[in-house]
């Protein structure tokens, strides 16, 4: 081990690849086929799949499974106690591991407390995803998303806080934290970040 920080209740299997700078937790679990990036916090009880890529700066509450088939990108916060599923119909009685389905949760991204992602969707950059929602399909980037199964009730910036934009149609607005502007245009909102091009 040598870069990242390991309680000594951990078990992070042979062969699993964690960047400097990285946390591991109470009794976390990392499989050897994991990949994880650099300044990522596991917290108590995580358990990370051998099918799983984890980019830098991720931050993975207690109680959370990233299984086979989950690819976060760069600076997602998953939150305490929600589920990620890789299986879209699973029997005990039937084995269905070779039709895992991948989910992929964008850059900067926020998955609520207790919500669960349903396999197969692409969760898109900067969204954020309620308390006890149930996202069951693809998620635009920035969108705010509630409830069970998950709507979309608003656009949230990536600063971290609701923007005053309508769900539908056209409008602009300015994040008063940092400058950046954005602009919604055809359902698909589009940030340029303060004193720069297009991000």
């Amino acid at each position: 081990m040598s870069g990242y920080s390991l309680h000594p209740s951990a078990i992070v299997d042979e062969g699993a690849q964690i960047g400097e700078g990285s946390r591991v937790w109470h009794f976390v679990h990392v499989c050897g086929g994991a990949r994880i990036g650099r300044g990522v916090s596991l917290g108590q009880n995580v358990f990370v799949g051998n099918r799983v890529l984890i980019g830098d700066k991720c931050k993975i509450q207690n109680n959370v499974s990233v299984y086979d088939n989950v690819t976060l990108e760069e600076g997602v916060f998953c939150g305490p106690s929600m589920v990620f599923t890789n299986v879209h119909n699973p029997r005990a009685l039937i084995e269905r591991k070779s039709e895992y389905r991948d989910t992929l949760v964008r850059r900067g991204a926020t998955l609520g407390a207790n919500c669960t992602v349903v396999c197969g969707v692409t969760i898109g950059a900067y969204a954020f995803v309620a308390a006890g929602a149930v996202i069951v399909r693809d998620v635009p980037g920035f969108a705010l998303m509630a409830g069970v199964p998950a709507r979309q009730i608003g656009w949230m910036s990536a600063w971290g806080e609701q923007l005053d934009l309508p769900l539908e149609g056209a409008g602009e607005t300015v994040c008063p934290h940092t400058g950046d502007r954005y602009a919604l245009e055809n359902g698909v909102l589009r940030r340029a970040a303060a004193d720069q091009g297009q991000s």
